[in-house]
């Protein structure tokens, strides 16, 4: 979910091509890493916060209301930050703000309320957003640009690791590596460690890039004497068709993994412990990042929206599957989405923006603001769920892939269309 269009070009002097950038493009991609590791924490976190609150469905998945809702509401105002004040300034800031979401969590556990633990998620995802915005052209700039591309690739691959080993390390963290928490439910304490050590790591970072000489860079503006009248983008079908796509993909992404603990805790499907069922998500997440790189090569020779279709469709038909059984086929159903939603937000993003020309970087705007979906179809999962049950509510994901499924049959003509009428 961090895929950004780059139209930038960078400056960074002749004497740079000689300069060793090891540690710096160390720090990125450790930087890539804790993001991703961050943003997973939280379907471990839903699950022990339910617990410790006694909170429903619905009050639960404000945990990632707030924390995908940052994204909305902080990424116009990063964007400005960064412009402001470059994009070195802007890591440091970003990683100085999630810090401070993270310190944060020890006095919501502290005091024992649940409204601090959200104010402190949106604090933390605030200053990840900023890192959004400020961090991929950083890594592109760290080197030659003839390999910007392969760092990038390089830090998205990170990115996946830490979702990927992030519950892992958040099940033994939050309720012990045998469950030894479980007498503890009454008490928030057990994310004071976890995220102070989080908070440390960030900081670390920060203080390395205050220190370090980087890249200069600046923005590639075009030719002015190129400048022709632009067509709102409002006429962009497949552009505005692709907004509800990623609002689709990323809401229905991140509340499968929300629900995934408590949904393997229930006696009908695998009747887990929670710190047992904590670390089966980093299959979910695992399947993403291999199918990342299958898709990737898949793509060489098949067209992205044929791909974009049978991944949908086998998402669909996995989300039926476990509505419908039960026990170990009803858990692995579920599991296995992560493999097919692999290549499903860079495809409808690359496919929303295609033909754009000048207005890409506002078209991408668009498709970030729409990142949003991960604070209201968690919401929507939580209301079915408190409303039915936990397993009936899994029909809500399988009727965002369904417009994702749509989007990938019409995205041609869309594309088509806008073309002609240039």
């Amino acid at each position: 979910m961090s895929e950004v269009n780059l139209n930038q070009s960078f400056s960074t002097g002749e004497t740079q091509n000689n300069k060793n950038y090891l540690l710096p493009l160390t720090a990125m991609t450790t930087l890539f890493f804790l993001w991703g590791f961050i943003t997973v924490l939280n379907d471990v976190l839903i699950p022990r916060l339910k617990a410790v609150f006694d909170l429903s469905y619905t009050e639960a998945m404000l945990i990632q209301f707030c924390f995908f809702g940052a994204y909305f509401i902080v990424s116009l105002p990063a964007g400005m930050l960064v412009r402001k004040v470059g994009y070195r300034k802007g890591v440091i800031i970003g990683l100085t703000v999630a810090a401070l979401g993270c310190c944060l969590f020890y006095p919501a556990a502290a005091v024992h309320q649940y409204s601090l633990f959200l104010a402190a998620l949106f604090i933390l995802a605030g200053g990840i957003t900023i890192l959004q915005v400020s961090a991929n052209p950083y890594v592109a700039a760290l080197g030659p640009v003839e390999t910007a591309s392969s760092r990038l690739n390089l830090a998205q691959a990170l990115n996946s690791l830490g979702t990927t080993i992030g519950p892992i390390v958040g099940a033994a963290l939050f309720f012990g590596g045998t469950g030894a928490l479980i007498n503890e439910a009454a008490q928030a304490d057990s994310v004071k460690v976890p995220y102070l050590m989080i908070a440390g790591a960030l900081l670390t970072i920060a203080i390395v890039f205050a220190f370090l000489k980087l890249p200069e860079l600046h923005e590639h503006h075009g030719d002015e004497t190129d400048v022709v009248a632009e067509r709102p983008l409002r006429e962009a079908k497949h552009l505005l068709m692709g907004v509800i796509g990623i609002f689709c993909y990323v809401g229905a992404e991140v509340s499968i993994g929300s629900f995934l603990v408590n949904y393997f805790a229930d006696p009908s499907i695998a009747g887990l412990e929670e710190h047992a069922a904590a670390k089966l998500i980093s299959y979910y997440w695992g399947g993403a990042m291999i199918g990342r790189f299958v898709g990737a090569y898949l793509m060489q020779t098949v067209k992205p929206w044929k791909v974009l279709v049978f991944n949908s469709a086998m998402v669909i038909g996995l989300l039926l599957l476990t509505v419908n059984t039960s026990g170990n086929l009803a858990m692995y159903s579920v599991l296995a989405i992560g493999l097919f939603n692999s290549i499903m937000f860079p495809t409808i993003f690359t496919l929303s923006i295609e033909g754009l020309d000048s207005q890409t970087s506002k078209g991408s705007g668009w498709l970030c603001l729409a990142i949003v979906g991960g604070a209201i179809v968690p919401l929507i999962q939580g209301f079915v769920a408190d409303a039915a049950n936990i397993q009936i509510s899994f029909l809500i994901p399988a009727v965002c892939y369904v417009f994702i499924l749509w989007f990938a049959f019409n995205v041609t003509k869309l594309q088509q269309t806008w073309q002609a009428t240039k």
